[in-house]
């Protein structure tokens, strides 16, 4: 199944949190925190203002993004546990450096 968002929404896949703590501790399932980090899977075409003029979405397909704790609705779709929130819901895109580049 195909799903289109509307407007000023976007559907974002979750990014699930390290196994591991930087000592080297695993950390249950119990004990790990929401994910707060995503990529973002579709794009509605575009939000309005006040006035209703069309305002261009900032986000596109394949960014990497921070969202707050208890943003947007949890969804499943094709098996795939996704979540659908506001453009302004997401707080930022993580860009990857150079020195990331030349690691990976």
């Amino acid at each position: 199944m195909k799903f289109r968002p509307l407007h000023d929404r976007v559907v974002v896949k979750p990014i699930d949190a390290e196994e591991k703590t930087a000592g080297g501790s695993i950390i249950p399932d119990t004990a790990k925190e929401k994910p707060s980090q995503g990529e973002v899977v579709a794009v509605g075409p575009c939000g309005r203002d006040e006035a209703g003029k069309l305002i261009p979405m900032d986000l596109k397909v394949g960014d990497r993004v921070l969202f707050g704790k208890w943003s947007g609705t949890e969804v499943k779709i094709d098996g795939q546990d996704l979540l659908i929130m506001k453009e302004s819901d997401v707080m930022g895109v993580l860009e990857v450096t150079e020195s990331k580049k030349k690691a990976a």
